[in-house]
């Protein structure tokens, strides 16, 4: 069995289908990219992997074992984290405060957590700002804190919602070459993006998905130039 796993998954908020039977899975060490329109369903999926939602049908497994019963702090407990595309820090408090509300889930220990976030802050570049209120910082910063806070969970599978949104290129950059380094310290990696080019360059797989539907799956090139894809993004005269 793959290490993430979503079978038939469907979510449905009364007459609405906002996730219709969909099924994709995601190996351990992988970006796997998810991308559609806006409405298309991508952060309703993370809801649901995140148990902020509950199913409508269908199933999540991870790592063997099936999950989509447990509670939200279950979830994040078992070493699945995530980002929210509106982010919200703990404003009155510090950054360094901030991601230590995180390393919580893994100790008791206020030594133990600051220093935790202590090392999470020097791998996302923070330092400098580890003293400043959350409250403070631009959005790149509070981009950046989001993920820190993420990591301070210590999760095997970290869901990043929209985490490019609103940056300039060199912010992009930056962020993109974090999520690399998070990448390549064993954390597998789904996100989701607008940005095109982002997803293009970061992604080893590619899921598009329009009415919480599947519209194709695979290389990021095969993706971006299936039919489908260009028709959900540009219309029937593009595709």
């Amino acid at each position: 069995m793959s290490f993430f796993e979503a079978k038939s998954l469907t979510k449905k908020f009364g007459g609405l289908t906002a996730v219709n039977d969909l099924s994709f899975s995601v190996e351990k060490g992988e970006i796997f990219g998810i991308i559609g329109p806006n409405g298309s369903g991508k952060t309703t999926v993370f809801n649901l992997i995140s148990r902020f939602f509950p199913v409508t049908s269908g199933e999540i497994w991870f790592q063997d074992k099936r999950i989509d019963a447990l509670p939200a702090h279950e979830i994040c407990k078992i070493g699945i984290g995530r980002t929210f595309q509106v982010v919200k820090p703990l404003r009155r408090m510090t950054v360094q405060e901030n991601v230590m509300a995180g390393a919580f889930l893994r100790t008791g220990s206020i030594t133990n957590a600051r220093h935790r976030a202590e090392e999470i802050i020097n791998f996302c570049n923070m330092d400098n700002y580890k003293l400043r209120e959350a409250k403070g910082l631009p959005i790149p910063l509070r981009k950046r804190l989001e993920i820190a806070r993420a990591l301070a969970t210590e999760p095997q599978l970290l869901l990043l919602d929209e985490t490019c949104a609103g940056l300039n290129p060199k912010e992009s950059e930056a962020a993109i070459e974090l999520i690399r380094r998070i990448r390549d310290a064993g954390i597998t990696i789904i996100i989701i993006e607008h940005i095109m080019k982002v997803m293009m360059g970061i992604s080893d797989r590619i899921l598009a998905i329009n009415f919480g539907k599947e519209i194709a799956l695979g290389k990021p090139q095969e993706v971006a130039n299936h039919p489908e894809v260009i028709k959900a993004y540009l219309g029937d005269a593009y595709a």
